[in-house]
């Protein structure tokens, strides 16, 4: 009956204001964006105190034409993260730790925990960013780069906490840090004694009736994925977190609507207070006019009320928010790497604009059409001929090159890719993605020698990267 309701809901097109702007802009939104090939297929969910709509277009790949729906899974990416700081709030307050506590009381005493000005790091900072932590961790090296941190350990992760060096105060500013993330849901699995997704399905999955939200994907659920793509619409492979706090659980439209009501009190929860603790202004973002909560942004704090997450992986962008204010919540979930936060803002808030989406891949679909079909030689040779004339409808950046060399390198054509790679360091020489990305070629086709020279070369035009001084040294050591 649930799944029929859905589908009866994806059928609607009339002109019904479940949220700001009607479901039929809303349907008008997504179609065009799908046309202009943002995503293979977009599907919004929306509810309000009265019940949910959802609005679906496009198809879940170039072969299965199939229409998304209220079932239909996809990978969440940092939308975990609400989760994680969700787990956080609850055992903070079932007393089993407090979010002002310091990492080191739950991290072996042979993890050295960086400090800074006689301050530590706490899990309150790392739930708002505000550690110091970076992005990602430097000490990242995947046996499959497609699958980045499906091989990334604990092991991993305690040399790197062990080894890293603050640069700023604790607490002095916000910055992004998956690893961050990463940290806290394993401690918070140290606390509980029980992996991240037992932890998960137990506090929040089960008592809300969120069958669906999962690490590793049963049969069942795997037969309604929707397959993720690239930001060019080519098929990504899956990610899958060994260590999932900051990015691992894969959801549907109808769960996450589920967990959009409880956070707004529809629903009758126990997590309630727990959710509310999350939704608490903590510190401002830097770069604009947002706040952290715990997990969540809260954008403009203007009396709007209005907290929202995305996320993304190598084949998916998603977004989730709510309206504490008008009382409703807005899903979008795309398969495909191109951002879909503007649409979920302008269903939260109308005075948002979605930014049209322009296609600007046409000389990556030209150059691997003619490599597949007359060789790499006149691959090379046409991309010379186009920059020549000055085509206004090809972009020419180091991005188009380096992603067909990532195709060509995934079919296993190695000296494809590095003649297309070595194309891209003559025509892009002071950008340190291209000699990186040849790098990893010779790498991983074990030319040790090769993988060296161009990752000291793409460290000379990045000196503060870390990650390429730890790939440096970890070759020359092996």
């Amino acid at each position: 009956m649930k799944k029929s309701l859905a589908t009866f809901l994806i059928a609607i097109t009339s002109n019904v204001a479940i949220a700001q702007i009607a479901v039929d802009s809303v349907k008008a939104i997504i179609q065009r964006e799908v046309a202009a090939k943002r995503s293979k297929s977009i599907i919004v969910g929306i509810i309000d105190a009265n019940g949910r709509q959802i609005i679906s277009e496009g198809r879940k790949s170039d072969n299965n034409p199939t229409l998304p729906d209220a079932n239909t899974i996809y990978e969440i990416g940092s939308i975990t993260k609400v989760f994680t700081s969700l787990l956080l709030a609850d055992m903070s307050l079932k007393q089993q730790l407090s979010a002002s506590d310091p990492i080191s009381k739950f991290l072996p005493k042979a993890v050295k925990t960086p400090t800074r000005n006689g301050k530590a790091i706490s899990l309150l900072n790392l739930s708002t960013h505000r550690a110091g932590f970076p992005r990602n961790a430097d000490n990242l090296d995947p046996k499959n780069p497609d699958n980045p941190f499906a091989d990334y350990t604990v092991g991993q992760l305690y040399e790197y906490i062990s080894g890293f060096e603050l640069n700023r105060d604790i607490d002095s500013r916000w910055a992004y840090s998956n690893i961050g993330y990463t940290l806290l849901g394993h401690i918070l699995t140290l606390v509980a004694q029980r992996d991240f997704e037992t932890l998960v399905k137990q506090t929040i999955c089960r008592p809300l009736g969120m069958n669906s939200t999962v690490l590793a994907l049963t049969p069942a659920l795997r037969r309604n994925i929707a397959p993720g793509h690239t930001e060019y619409g080519k098929p990504a492979g899956e990610w899958d977190l060994l260590l999932a706090g900051g990015g691992g659980l894969r959801s549907n439209v109808d769960d996450l609507l589920t967990f959009a009501a409880a956070n707004l009190g529809f629903t009758k929860s126990d997590l309630l207070p727990a959710m509310e603790l999350s939704h608490i202004r903590q510190a401002k973002k830097d770069g604009n006019d947002s706040y952290m909560t715990m997990g969540w942004t809260l954008w403009n704090d203007n009396g709007k009320h209005i907290l929202f997450k995305d996320g993304g992986t190598g084949g998916y962008r998603t977004f989730l928010g709510i309206d504490k204010k008008n009382k409703f919540g807005v899903v979008v979930l795309s398969n495909s790497n191109n951002l879909i936060t503007d649409i979920g803002l302008h269903i939260l808030d109308s005075t948002a604009k979605v930014v049209a989406y322009k296609y600007p891949w046409s000389l990556l679909d030209t150059l691997r059409a003619t490599i597949a079909s007359r060789g790499i030689s006149t691959g090379i040779a046409l991309y010379r001929q186009l920059k020549a004339s000055k085509d206004p409808s090809f972009t020419f950046d180091e991005r188009q090159l380096n992603y067909l060399g990532e195709e060509l390198r995934r079919a296993k054509k190695i000296k494809d890719a590095v003649r297309i790679y070595e194309l891209n360091v003559q025509e892009y020489p002071k950008s340190p993605l291209v000699y990186e990305a040849l790098g990893e070629t010779y790498k991983r086709d074990r030319n040790k020698a090769r993988a060296i020279e161009y990752f000291e070369k793409a460290f000379e035009l990045e000196p503060q990267n870390p990650r390429l001084a730890y790939l440096i040294k970890k070759l020359k050591s092996d």
